[in-house]
């Protein structure tokens, strides 16, 4: 996950006095929700050799790999992709991997039986190509500085049309080359509206929210492309972005780094207030990772307000609850409230652990995966970059009840070692027409084929 980092003389300030010291009010103790509900029954994991075909064998794959799946599951290195990122099905059913690093589209054609796919180039010469969206025959890549529409039929694409441009990204003249999250993510809602994820430029840059386009949001272009307009804002970067079932729009956030403790509160056990100080036993759990259902005008706070993760707001051994979460003011740039009132903001649906970072989302809609699982959502955890200890990668699965997603459950885990170092790092899972899922995995260089029993 690449972050910005806090400015060196933010942290110096923040770490020469605390916000009480300072004489600067204090935000106050978040209200604690209802504890989450029980995950529902799903099987516990159990370990599962990574199966290799023939050519798909070079490292990481040189050894033996285990992955934690549910048990009679099976993951196989099913195509070598390098740097492979988000994924999308074709109607003709060919699997699109996108290759930000190498401007390519990659098309997989599945062969018949447990065989490797054809692999081609469908779309190079792009530039850091993310996002890809369906709307019937009609394809939707996402550049870093635009969105373009082709025609797809018969495996191929025609008839470039740009239907939104000028979104920022590193060439950007305001931004001089300081940009954190190029990236784009797209996708297309029932009416045809055209949704772009837009990320903040590094870690709390407060200035992205009066930018034009507005950074650290979620765009909403008309059918057919046009001038995009802010659909919600305060989204860091919602990498994640995907429709559910019932049409609404949904995404996964990577939040920010080094975040101050925002309460009057002793947290280190030195009999002081740590307020504003930036430690790392707690950093390593806040801010929560958000996964959020988007309406018109919804703010998600960032960066003057956080989802509260903790049931006893400000306890250094609290329990962690991620379904519905308040918000607490950010104490290093929202310390009296002023610039957001985060009491106003509704509370998120659902959430992971602080840098978790989430990138690919998707819905796997009726019947779902089987057994206990059924419809929900997929998402691709990448893994913290800066947690000690790390937070591991993995593949996350939010079943889908009631109009809403219910609590995390992981379905794929292992990619990490005991040292906290990685063999692999999914990016995506999408279910296949075939009902196996296809997940992507940019470290290893890989697409996994798993299929349940």
């Amino acid at each position: 996950m690449t972050r910005g980092v806090l400015t060196t003389s933010l942290l110096l300030t923040m770490g020469a006095c605390t916000a009480e010291e300072r004489g600067v009010p204090l935000p106050p103790a978040a209200a604690s929700a209802p504890a989450a509900a029980s995950p529902e029954q799903a099987p516990e994991l159990t370990a599962t050799t990574v199966r290799v075909l023939a050519g798909t064998g070079s490292g990481p794959f040189d050894s033996e790999r285990r992955i934690q799946a549910p048990p009679g599951w099976t993951v196989t290195v099913w195509a070598r992709v390098d740097k492979a990122r988000l994924l999308a099905w074709t109607p003709d059913r060919q699997l699109l991997v996108s290759r930000p690093k190498f401007g390519d589209v990659i098309a997989l054609t599945p062969g018949n039986g447990d065989t490797v796919p054809a692999q081609r180039t469908l779309i190079s010469g792009l530039n850091q190509p993310h996002g890809l969206a369906f709307d019937g025959d009609t394809l939707y890549v996402a550049e870093s500085d635009q969105v373009n529409a082709y025609t797809y039929r018969g495996g191929q694409v025609t008839g470039r049309k740009i239907v939104v441009d000028g979104l920022p990204d590193a060439k950007s003249p305001e931004l001089r080359g300081a940009y954190s999250h190029a990236l784009k993510s797209v996708a297309i809602g029932e009416d045809g509206s055209i949704y772009v994820s837009v990320g903040s430029t590094g870690n709390v840059s407060a200035e992205d929210r009066d930018a034009t386009p507005e950074r650290a949001s979620i765009l909403r272009a008309p059918a057919g492309g046009g001038k995009p307009t802010t659909f919600a804002r305060g989204v860091r970067n919602g990498t994640g972005l995907a429709i559910d079932p019932d049409g609404a729009v949904w995404t996964a956030v990577n939040h920010r780094d080094n975040i101050g403790f925002p309460y009057a509160k002793d947290y280190d056990g030195d009999g002081d207030s740590d307020a504003g100080k930036v430690m790392q036993k707690y950093v390593n759990d806040h801010p929560m990772e958000q996964l959020a259902r988007l309406t018109q005008g919804r703010d998600l706070g960032w960066p003057y307000c956080n989802s509260e993760a903790d049931v006893e707001p400000g306890a250094p051994d609290s329990p962690l609850n991620y379904t519905r979460r308040p918000f607490v003011r950010d104490i290093q740039l929202n310390a009296d409230g002023a610039k957001l009132d985060c009491d106003k903001l509704a509370p998120v649906e659902q959430g992971m652990g602080a840098h978790s970072a989430p990138l690919g989302l998707s819905f796997v809609t009726d019947p779902g995966l089987p057994g206990a699982y059924g419809p929900g959502a997929l998402v691709g955890i990448h893994g913290s970059w800066n947690r000690n200890p790390p937070r591991p990668p993995e593949v996350s699965f939010f079943a889908w009840r009631g109009g809403t997603l219910g609590v995390q459950q992981t379905l794929l885990t292992g990619f990490q070692n005991d040292d906290g170092s990685r063999w692999g790092r999914p990016v995506m899972a999408v279910q296949g027409p075939d009902g196996a899922l296809y997940v992507s995995d940019d470290h290893a260089g890989a697409v996994y084929r798993v299929t349940p029993s």
